[in-house]
């Protein structure tokens, strides 16, 4: 759930029931969770269960073309050694550890850099927060999806020259535990907190905003004082207006993004978690909405590549974010099943 958007997934935990202090929202999702799906979300589901499966099968093509141009240049590399002379030989084996060692270093500059960029937004950049405090909804299984859209997240904006300054509230038991297990999760440059974000922010109250589908305010800006707060719930449509519900019986603010004066959404109108997270980093970069919503939103989920108000400005294409291991293949990032609804009709 976040900007303009509801999270979604199947899967709470009906054993589980959520704090006294927020009896609410669980009976909703658990009322919710009853119901069963109706044909046409069967039909999604359905469709959306071929999808992993064709990608699932791609993905496994593609390791095994890379592990056959691995042997292949290994090959070639050992063939050109057997071929050349042995001064030659010594040549081409330091012109390789010379281009070895400049990768190296460039890489380590980029760190480095990237660190400095992150400091910065921890000190003065915009406040995002993920709220984890839905992990009572979730098995095991859906908040290691969780927590891999989260690690989508931190990568995300890690690249961006605008990062933000990244917050996790409501981190407890499972999530907290999964969390860890994360390599290098104890350096990463975000704020991890156990209690609710009203709790932890009790102070800066007047200054949250949840990002919800079903709010009738559009985001137009983002403003450096407000602290904007994505729902991190896996539950497949289950669970509509929860994160609304709360907000209102929190008493903050609300706000959607204004996906829906820029492109209409396809069938699949659903976003991930990281996806709303980098339309946000894309924006601090920006400032544009537009470039943001088609750099981030993939072609399959919109109605066409030209935007719905073509008088604002060029189409922009689908950008290749840079892979930074495996939490950055938006691939699979599609395939998580930590989603935010898009109302058919607003389209945010």
């Amino acid at each position: 759930m976040a900007a303009a958007t509801e999270n979604v997934d199947n899967g709470s935990n009906d054993n589980q029931t959520k704090p006294d202090s927020e009896p609410a929202p669980v009976e909703i999702a658990l009322a919710e969770e009853q119901k069963p799906l109706s044909k046409n979300a069967q039909k999604k589901q359905l469709k959306q269960q071929r999808y992993e499966a064709k990608k699932a099968e791609k993905k496994a093509q593609e390791k095994e073309q890379k592990r056959k141009e691995g042997e292949r240049k290994l090959k070639e590399w050992e063939e050109t050694l057997a071929n050349a002379t042995e001064e030659e030989r010594l040549k081409l084996i330091e012109s390789r550890k010379s281009l070895r060692k400049e990768r190296m270093d460039k890489r380590s500059e980029e760190k480095e850099k990237k660190k400095e960029r992150l400091t910065l937004a921890k000190a003065i950049g915009q406040n995002v927060v993920i709220d984890v405090d839905f992990a009572h909804l979730m098995s095991e299984s859906e908040i290691s999806s969780l927590v891999q859209q989260i690690m989508y997240c931190y990568a995300a904006n890690g690249r961006s020259t605008s990062p933000c300054h990244l917050w996790l509230t409501g981190v407890q038991g499972e999530m907290s535990t999964q969390l860890d297990k994360l390599p290098g999760f104890e350096k990463w440059f975000i704020e991890k907190e156990s209690q609710c974000y009203i709790e932890a922010m009790a102070d800066r109250k007047e200054n949250l905003v949840y990002l919800t589908a079903d709010s009738e305010t559009v985001l137009d800006d983002l403003d450096p004082k407000d602290i904007y707060i994505i729902g991190g719930l896996v539950d497949r449509n289950r669970f509509k207006g929860i994160t609304m519900n709360k907000a209102q019986e929190q008493g903050i603010k609300t706000a959607k993004l204004p996906i829906g004066e820029y492109m209409k959404m396809s069938s699949s109108q659903v976003l991930t978690v990281n996806q709303v997270l980098e339309i946000l980093v894309k924006f601090l970069e920006t400032r544009d909405w537009k470039t943001s919503f088609f750099t981030v939103i993939p072609q399959r989920k919109r109605t066409g590549a030209e935007p719905v108000d073509c008088s604002k400005s060029e189409p922009l294409s689908e950008e290749h974010q840079e892979k930074e291991g495996d939490a950055e293949k938006h691939d699979v990032v599609e395939r998580k099943k930590v989603c935010i609804e898009v109302p058919p009709e607003s389209g945010s």
